[in-house]
């Protein structure tokens, strides 16, 4: 195959880059967003759950849809720009129902445009030798950027900031979707829908309920983490500045990605994901302490980070190129739609009950997505490289 223009990896890392501008805003502020709406953690925490897990819906559709015709592009501009038009509706969405209502349009749009660029992007990286981890930082720098911007910007002005600059977001994210390259993958021919080709290997289900179990130990962090520092006294800027620190370290190990993945092998990285996660939310329960928090942050390049990696190149080597899209897809909505939306809708419960205690009940999930990946350690050669 002819090597793609030269230009490719930037557009591909601008699009990164907005996609998780968005995000650097919406997970550590859209919970504050919906607290001033006067939702308890009990309604934030089943909003939260009921929007993750929207993608279970969107998801696989999209995939499908893309698998069957081959193309990325498109169907990622359709979305953004469907996605665009539903957040606005949160303007207008004041109480619980409204809220709920308005996710349920939202979320199941939103997610679907990543699942289609990290298969794109893949692609492309497999075609023209380029490392996935060195386009992708470039998300995690626009997070961390986002994340402190965003706290700054609450302080000085009011948590309805927080609409206007995911608004801003999609928007943009909406424009970088358009200049992408076209690239297109060869149209499955399956007669049975992908979803069930893949559901069929016993490897790729183990793979996605240990990246479920790892994921889904964030479930406190991402829809409590904000206001549970708040309520110890951390201001919006402190807050905003620990949220981007994890994502610092983020960016370090999608910076040596591919020698993470010759080190420890795909099946390996999630592995050391889960034992980090364990570890850090034993932490997080423990102690309310700066220092401690500051350190416990670091580990979110292990426990997100490389249980991230570790899954797309595992699907990248394991998974036929026809099925790329439903694989990535799959993977999108059983572990951040299914467990972590179940967890987060736990999450909340737990946190009415323990407060920041809540995070012991998240260690025993990363732990446990630690020994779900153990018999894959020794099968991690690829099938497709």
């Amino acid at each position: 195959m002819p090597r793609l223009p030269a230009t490719t990896c930037l557009r591909l890392a601008a699009f990164y880059a907005a996609f998780f501008a968005v995000i650097g805003t919406i997970q550590p502020f859209w919970p504050l967003w919906l607290a001033a709406r006067e939702l308890d953690a009990s309604e934030i925490g089943l909003v939260l759950a009921i929007g993750i897990l929207a993608k279970v819906i969107g998801l696989p559709i999209a995939a499908h849809v893309a698998d069957r015709s081959g193309e990325r592009r498109r169907p990622m501009l359709i979305l953004a720009v469907a996605s665009a038009l539903a957040f606005a509706l949160f303007a207008a969405a004041r109480t619980f129902w409204p809220i709920v209502l308005v996710s349920l349009f939202f979320f199941p749009l939103w997610p679907p445009v990543m699942s289609l660029a990290e298969s794109l992007t893949m692609a492309a990286a497999r075609d023209d030798g380029f490392e996935y981890g060195r386009v992708r930082l470039w998300g995690s720098l626009a997070y961390i950027f986002s994340a402190l911007v965003a706290g700054v910007v609450i302080v000085r002005t009011s948590v309805d900031a927080t609409f206007w600059l995911i608004l801003a977001g999609i928007l943009t994210t909406t424009l970088t979707c358009a200049l992408l390259p076209d690239l297109r993958a060869e149209r499955s021919v399956s007669r049975s829908l992908p979803v069930l080709d893949l559901l069929r290997q016993g490897a790729f289900v183990r793979m996605l309920i240990a990246c479920g179990l790892v994921q889904g130990s964030h479930a406190v962090y991402y829809a409590f983490g904000t206001i549970h520092w708040q309520s110890i006294g951390y201001s919006e800027t402190i807050i905003g500045a620990l949220w981007a620190e994890g994502v610092v370290c983020e960016v370090a190990l999608f910076a040596v990605g591919a020698a993470a993945v010759r080190w420890f092998g795909a099946a390996g990285l999630i592995g050391v994901a889960g034992l980090a996660s364990g570890i850090r939310w034993l932490g997080a329960g423990s102690s309310d302490t700066l220092s401690l928090i500051v350190f416990l942050q670091a580990l979110h390049a292990l426990s997100f980070g490389a249980a991230h990696l570790g899954a797309m190149h595992w699907i990248s080597r394991n998974i036929a190129p026809a099925l790329s899209a439903s694989a990535q897809s799959l993977y999108s909505a059983v572990v951040f739609g299914l467990f972590l939306g179940t967890m987060i809708y736990a999450a909340g419960l737990g946190y009415a009950t323990l407060a920041g205690q809540a995070y012991w009940l998240m260690a025993i999930s990363g732990f446990a997505g630690a020994a779900c990946i153990r018999p894959l350690l020794r099968r991690d050669e690829p099938a497709f490289a």
